[in-house]
């Protein structure tokens, strides 16, 4: 098994396309087709997961925090990101990165605090714009399901929670084929009417390939007629944050607490008590309080997140309550949910979740 193996099935549900542009996730340290003897998995890779890694075997460490953010100048082992880069590199060990690409998707990291506090009906909280692309083709009546299934196998026609979407025209085309072609219906040299379907779908960017390769292969004719569009369209399947209910309406304090005990908080920091009791909950994983706009305006009791700073909590003006659990403390499941991703295509293989723990911040 190679690098570029272990990591499509996690590009496979968080394309590298969707992470944000300060961001620099992806292969940081090592090869695509460097063999891989056993992975580690952590949050972040400082030294001692390098050791880690070593001592379990591992040469291929799965990282949801970029060890490199910025370019690197020098490699003197000044400072512990290029004394870990330096480590890896000696020793052979691969680092792979999915940071806000495995933020922004469903299964993600905030899908996954909305799990454990136990939130239904969720939402994405800031979904992306632009990531939407319109399918047009036009098909025989008696290859359409055959050509719409292809489709929608490859990933097209997903609408929230709805699949196999599409609309379908009927219609009559019109072509006349060349001396060295060899129609499907009709004959060379003569115009051709055909009864055909006009398909409508939506798919993801990242899915072009994908999803034109799958219509070519299951579509007759030798030239295929299609268009694809670009769509203005928020895609409410990708973006930062989420947002659910609980079942029934909690009370504050006890919410807070059981989250303490849920996220293992050395504390959290929260704002004004104005709510008794809450039931509407907005989650981020990590650095959150750029979303907190929008955790206002999607009307949440309460905005469960890390990192917010002094002069941040004022901006909640009583209109929700900020829940700060720390960093770490929010992302610290995104451990497992590598482990599922890999180990769900690789049961078999020596998958090693860190045993580090590599939250820098203690509590008194």
């Amino acid at each position: 098994m190679k690098v570029r193996d272990i990591i499509s099935s996690i590009e496979e549900v968080a394309p590298l396309s969707y992470q944000e542009s300060y961001d620099n996730a992806g292969l940081i340290v090592g090869e695509y087709n460097q063999e891989v003897s056993g992975i580690l998995i952590c949050l972040d890779v400082i030294e001692t997961v390098i050791e880690e890694a070593i001592q379990k075997g591992a040469n291929l460490i799965i990282a949801h925090h970029p060890i490199v953010f910025k370019g690197l100048k020098r490699f003197n082992g000044t400072n512990y990101v290029e004394r870990t880069v330096m480590m890896a590199i000696k020793n052979n060990i691969a680092i792979y990165s999915a940071h806000t690409n495995i933020d922004s998707v469903r299964g993600g990291v905030s899908e996954r605090i909305c799990d454990l506090i136990g939130l239904q009906n969720k939402k994405v909280l800031s979904p992306v714009g632009e990531d939407l692309k319109k399918l047009v083709t036009f098909v025989p009546n008696d290859h359409a399901q055959k050509v719409r299934e292809a489709l929608f196998n490859a990933g097209a026609g997903s609408i929230g929670n709805y699949d196999s979407c599409s609309f379908n025209v009927e219609g009559e085309g019109t072509f006349r084929g060349g001396e060295e072609t060899n129609p499907y219906v009709g004959e060379k040299g003569k115009l051709n009417f055909e009864k055909e379907v006009r398909i409508e779908t939506i798919f993801p960017k990242h899915l072009k390939g994908k999803v034109v390769g799958a219509m070519l292969n299951a579509h007759p004719y030798e030239e295929v007629a299609y268009d694809i569009y670009s769509l203005d369209n928020n895609n409410p399947q990708v973006g930062l944050g989420m947002i659910g209910e609980l079942e029934g309406e909690e009370n504050t304090i006890e919410f807070l607490k059981r989250i303490k005990e849920i996220f293992g908080c050395g504390c959290i920091r929260y704002t004004n008590i104005n709510k008794e009791k809450i039931k509407k909950v907005a989650v981020c994983g990590g650095s959150g309080s750029f979303l907190l706009r929008n955790a206002i305006s999607a009307k949440a009791d309460i905005f469960v997140t890390g990192d917010f700073k002094y002069h941040e909590f004022f901006d909640a003006e009583d209109k929700l309550i900020i829940a700060d659990i720390g960093h770490y403390e929010s992302e610290q499941f995104t451990r497992d949910i590598f482990y599922e991703i890999v180990t769900k295509k690789l049961p078999n293989f020596a998958v090693h979740i860190s045993e580090i723990n590599s939250n820098p911040i203690n509590y008194l």
